[in-house]
């Protein structure tokens, strides 16, 4: 079961006196993982994937319409109370037209922030656009986003663009394909950087879910073709599994993810393994990779960072054994030994504006994170 750290009322000194705490953290949705949910997870590579296909399956097939959109409200619900949508900035409001929010009705849609609906992240058509399997009314990769960046993505696979021809509000975009070694000439659409991990944890979650039926969707789709190797373990073609496991790593698991995994649980019954131990990619996929293991200090994570309030939450599914706050100039003016550990993480309050680093330290290694504050 993951840990997460609080560190209560710890002052910290700033330049010009400024007095800042570090204290519990009291959101509403928690890193609960049910005990023991993870305990037949003992395994390495495909086999690990093997034993979460089989604790995650079988799961409640919710309604694509209603059971989306109720639930929705509580998995996808901004700060402010807008629909927390992937593709732009927009600011939608919950509910039918009819009672005032922007919920699809089939109009409009013609520009950003008209309408936002239902996002296939791995696209329906991928898997044969099957309406009575539970695929397509799985809200771990079902998303709300904007109805018309939606329709301008289509089917096309994500990817990194190098020319685009089409940009949202919020930095996603379309356009050629200039992933490394990708084989192919193909238009595809690469998200915003806050939203890449979310997708790459998304996809591994589908390969996962439904390892019992994606060896058998690689010729659906032509765009799917260029993504699926058309095998049930490894899934994904080299290309695609490079890239995303970069974005894993370069976009760790926030608190968005953790809210929304937590919001999902009890209406699915079941729950993402990639929010809940990040770990878990590299131990399946790593002797495909090349690259150094993942550990989960890489996906200790701020949010909100920027920030807007002065105050920024840190969770860690380890413990901590140092933290050193820095100031731009790489001055160490706080160092805090062995933070206790409590229900839910760190929140640092009344930060002054200003840009910051700081320097997490846990079983030997180190990672450096950056905290700016408006």
């Amino acid at each position: 079961m993951k840990k997460i750290i609080t560190l209560v009322l710890l002052q910290i000194a700033f330049i010009g006196n400024a007095q800042n705490s570090i204290k519990q953290y009291t959101s509403n949705s928690e890193l609960s993982i049910p005990t023991g949910y993870y305990n037949s997870a003992t395994g390495t590579g495909f086999t690990l994937k093997t034993q979460l296909y089989s604790i995650i399956n079988p799961h409640t097939q919710i309604v694509y319409g209603s059971g989306l959109w109720n639930l929705y409200a509580s998995s996808d619900v901004r700060p402010d109370g807008y629909v927390w949508e992937i593709y732009t900035t927009c600011n939608f409001i919950f509910g039918t037209v009819a009672s005032g929010g922007n919920q699809d009705d089939g109009t409009l849609g013609t520009q950003e922030c008209q309408r936002f609906n239902k996002e296939h992240t791995f696209p329906k058509s991928w898997f044969g656009s099957a309406t009575g399997t539970p695929m397509y009314s799985d809200a771990f990769h079902v998303m709300p986003s904007d109805k018309k960046v939606n329709g301008a993505r289509g089917n096309l696979a994500y990817g990194i663009v190098g020319t685009a021809n089409y940009t949202t509000s919020n930095g996603s975009k379309k356009g050629n394909c200039v992933a490394p070694n990708y084989p192919y000439s193909l238009q595809v659409f690469e998200p915003a950087d806050e939203f890449k991990g979310d997708i790459a944890r998304n996809y591994f979650y589908m390969a996962t879910c439904y390892e019992n039926l994606i060896g058998s969707w690689q010729t659906l789709d032509p765009n799917g073709d260029t993504v699926l190797d058309g095998s049930n373990d490894k899934v994904f073609e080299q290309w695609y599994l490079e890239m995303l496991y970069n974005w894993h790593v370069n976009d760790p698991v926030s608190q968005k993810e953790i809210d929304r995994n937590n919001a999902i649980y009890p209406v699915q019954g079941n729950r993402n393994p990639y929010i809940d131990h990040p770990e878990y990619v590299f131990q399946i996929w790593g002797d495909y990779l090349g690259q150094t293991a993942f550990t989960p200090l890489q996906a200790v994570s701020l949010y909100p960072n920027p920030t807007n309030t002065g105050t920024v939450t840190i969770t860690s599914s380890i413990l901590i054994d140092e933290m050193d706050l820095l100031t731009i100039n790489g001055q160490v003016f706080q160092k805090i030994m062995n933070p206790t550990f409590m229900n839910n993480g760190y929140t640092l309050s009344d930060l002054p504006k200003g840009f910051y680093f700081i320097k997490l330290q846990a079983n030997h290694e180190t990672v450096t994170k950056k905290i700016l504050v408006n």
